[in-house]
């Protein structure tokens, strides 16, 4: 089974969950950056009150086995979206890297250094982290903050969480995460009281995008994977949550929501072009997920952009338990991307997301 180790900023078309040239340059080029707006409390109390209720759509993050020095956490990038930065740290116990883990988040923290440039952790600056333990029959972390935890500002109170949730997450021993600070279990969070009554996972989503009046009751998230670059043009992948009419497939609601394009003025590139359709997905008794696809703008035999494979990779196993993925194009079940991999053949999700250079 082949998996794809790194994002190749050569790449003709990129897009990391882009489809094309990451640099700027590139067929659709990017947008100008903007924070996404915090949802509205009365929004935010009620999905985070509805998160424990809703269909897990992924399997925590499906990096197993990954390398004793490396591990992936999520950073606020320029435009201040949270992205999953692969960092190399000191290795240690595996209780000792979830702690590294978090302390990494820190602003200005131990792990400055391996921190690529336009990338920052979310945590206050002097949080320390107490301790992180892990209930391997529950999958729940519990981790522990000191007091300068609750000096952050209001705005990135959900950044927090996410960035926190999802880091942790990507361990395959967690899926649940609750937070202590001074030896206080927190039943919300301190600054501006998002509830914290059940235990966070990634039905939180991550960089939530809502539309305006939607019921959250009546919805489900799903994760996409869009694409961005540093301002010296290595291009990266960002997940997006969106929320979908309850009930739908889960693979084909994020995969439609991917063919829709980011919103504008987020900093994120198109993935897929305006031809793309979805023409069928299957998931075989192996668990491998098939996606079939078409699209004009590519001949038969035509190497298609590894970005663009890969951000369709990536989106269908945020959204299933499975994390192997074919991929069908224009009736061809040779599809081959300009990194020479065939993707019509098992791919797994990569063990590592986004190993940018410092």
């Amino acid at each position: 089974m082949k998996s794809f180790s790194r994002v190749k900023p050569t790449a003709a078309a990129g897009l990391l969950a882009i489809p094309l040239l990451l640099s700027g340059c590139g067929i659709f080029g990017s947008q100008d950056a903007a924070q996404i707006d915090p949802p509205p409390a009365d929004i935010e109390s009620q999905m985070l009150q509805t998160a424990d209720q809703a269909n897990q759509t992924s399997s925590s993050g499906k990096t197993s086995k990954v390398n004793t020095n490396q591990a992936t956490v999520y950073l606020k990038n320029e435009q201040g979206l949270l992205a999953p930065v692969s960092l190399n740290l000191p290795q240690g116990s595996k209780e000792g890297k979830l702690n590294q883990l978090m302390e990494s988040l820190v602003q200005d923290g131990t792990y400055a250094s391996v921190i690529p440039q336009g990338f920052q952790g979310v945590l206050p600056k002097g949080t320390q982290v107490t301790h992180v333990s892990v209930d391997k029959k529950q999958k729940l972390a519990v981790v522990e903050f000191t007091k300068p935890f609750n000096n952050y500002d209001v705005k990135d109170e959900r950044k927090i969480m996410e960035a926190v949730t999802w880091t942790l997450t990507g361990s395959s021993d967690v899926q649940n995460v609750q937070l202590w600070v001074d030896g206080q279990k927190l039943n919300e969070m301190p600054v501006g009281h998002l509830p914290l009554s059940q235990p966070l996972n990634r039905t939180v989503g991550i960089n939530l995008e809502l539309t305006p009046g939607v019921n959250v009751s009546q919805t489900s998230p799903v994760t996409v994977y869009f694409a961005s670059s540093t301002q010296s043009g290595v291009p990266y992948f960002v997940p997006v949550t969106r929320l979908v009419p309850a009930g739908e497939d889960s693979v084909k609601a994020a995969l439609a929501q991917l063919m829709e394009g980011p919103v504008q003025g987020h900093g994120l590139q198109q993935v897929l072009t305006s031809n793309t359709t979805l023409e069928q997905v299957e998931t075989a008794k192996d668990g491998v997920v098939t996606v079939s696809l078409k699209d004009d703008m590519f001949e038969p035999g035509e190497k298609v952009p590894a970005q663009l494979l890969q951000s369709l990779v990536l989106t269908v196993t945020e959204n299933t338990p499975s994390d192997k993925v074919r991929i069908w194009m224009n009736g061809s079940k040779d599809v081959v991307g300009d990194d020479n991999q065939k993707y019509s053949e098992p791919v797994s999700r990569p063990e590592a997301l986004n190993p940018i250079p410092i």
